[in-house]
């Protein structure tokens, strides 16, 4: 892709069809956490198993949409009937440019994800008004993931790709990243919340790139219309515009944005039997360099925006500055306990784990899709609400308070110093990870009508 999807996008997909997989083996999870493979059509025999498998493990790198679930106090609206029905998540996405790796037909990965793992078809459509020509259902792993990300945690809520022109590699991070702007105000005539995954350094971008990118958040913020936005995956360091890590400390565009939801990495642990919280930490797995394409390495994005000043929702939090910091709050994203994605890459069948805030954010919008079901209307901009949660009484109940861990990073010879994960707000993992039963009905008692 011509600009890192907020960082590393789906590696485990990448790294898991560049090497043979293991042989698929007898499954050991409860029926109810995964089905075996559907018999292929008129030989009332199985369908072939995948060629690798990350819940088939000695230990498993990734779960299922079950357990991710059940890990995030989901499971429980969903099955109360809070699945998302009604309601639709706008993905935003760069159309593949001939020559990319591991391109795959998006249908086709939809149809064994959900085949896999006992979920609902989606009503699944993309736009192509803004790339004329482009191959609808030809997908690069950032689609796949986004897109399986938002039906693993809301199966009944519509998916809309809206693709934006890609001029390949040679087009610049800022040129990308601007082309989203026409995507975002398209995106209302759509759906109700909008999931961005891509990102790059604040100091990547004009002032003038920088003021359109805001416009067009405005114009959703308007229409109420939520925007989560990946944090992005270079710790403190902000995504390098072209390939060059920086120096120093810098946030990343959209994502530090004060209209957008901010989303930041975590490493979850849960129960492979059950899928129960156990713990988490801030991502960061940094012994390999994040930019490489079949790197699980990273950190979760967040610092203190050069651009915009603190907004208001945002005062009187400790641990806040004079600028509008980030992430807001955060996810899973860590390769090693991702949710389980599957794919047709490279002629193989894939089961393996995503990750990066590229993970993150789309998590984010699918819960905020239930929570627009909940509350019977669309909550649009949720910022000052969250804000007010963590603020409450309620917060250790709504979030799991991310206290360990780090966004310090180290690419090449260059380390850059990040921020420490603290009791309450931090500018690593933000007020932290939901859990979902308590959350989703604040936010529908706290959003403003």
């Amino acid at each position: 892709m011509s600009c890192a999807a907020a960082g590393i996008v789906a590696a485990g997909l990448l790294a898991a069809a560049a090497v043979p997989g293991p042989a698929a083996v007898a499954r050991t999870l409860t029926p109810a956490a995964d089905r075996a493979p559907a018999a292929s059509a008129g030989t009332g025999k199985p369908a072939a198993g995948p060629d690798s498998d990350c819940l088939t493990l000695a230990s498993p790198t990734c779960y299922t949409p079950l357990q991710f679930r059940t890990a995030y106090g989901i499971q429980p609206l969903i099955n109360r009937g809070i699945t998302g029905k009604g309601e639709t998540v706008v993905l935003p996405q760069e159309e593949a440019w001939r020559g990319e790796p591991l391109l795959s037909d998006i249908r086709q990965d939809l149809a064994k994800f959900d085949s896999r793992f006992g979920l609902p078809a989606p009503d699944f459509r993309v736009n192509t008004s803004l790339a004329p020509g482009s191959p609808p259902y030809q997908a690069n792993v950032e689609e796949l993931e986004d897109v399986e990300a938002v039906h693993a945690i809301a199966p009944q809520a519509a998916i809309r790709v809206i693709l934006i022109p890609d001029s390949g590699p040679a087009e610049s991070t800022s040129q990308v990243l601007t082309g989203f702007a026409p995507a975002l105000r398209l995106a209302p005539s759509l759906g109700s919340v909008v999931s961005l995954s891509y990102g790059a350094a604040e100091s990547c971008f004009t002032r003038k790139q920088t003021a359109a990118l805001h416009s067009a958040l405005q114009f959703d913020q308007e229409r109420h219309v939520t925007v989560a936005v990946s944090s992005g995956d270079y710790g403190a360091a902000g995504q390098p515009c072209a390939g060059t890590p920086l120096p120093a400390r810098v946030a990343s565009t959209p994502a530090s944005d004060p209209l957008v939801l901010s989303v930041g990495g975590t490493s979850l642990a849960a129960s492979h039997a059950t899928g129960a919280y156990i713990g988490e930490t801030a991502w960061n797995r940094t012994g390999c360099a994040p930019d490489s394409v079949l790197s699980a390495c990273g950190a979760s994005g967040g610092g203190f925006s050069g651009d915009f000043t603190r907004p208001g929702y945002q005062e009187h939090v400790p641990g806040t500055g004079a600028r509008r910091g980030l992430p807001d709050v955060s996810a899973d994203a860590d390769f090693d306990t991702g949710l389980a994605l599957a794919g047709v890459l490279g002629g193989k069948y894939l089961i393996a784990p995503g990750g990066g805030t590229s993970l993150a954010a789309p998590t984010w919008a699918a819960i905020v899709a239930l929570a627009d079901q909940y509350a019977g209307r669309h909550l649009g901009f949720i910022n000052p609400a969250i804000y007010a949660i963590g603020r409450s009484s309620q917060y250790h109940r709504a979030f799991h308070d991310i206290t360990t861990g780090n966004n310090t990073i180290t690419i090449g010879k260059v380390k850059v110093k990040g921020f420490s994960a603290s009791p309450g707000w931090d500018p690593v993992t933000g007020w932290g990870s939901p859990d979902a039963q308590v959350l989703i009905p604040l936010l529908a008692r706290y959003a403003a009508r």
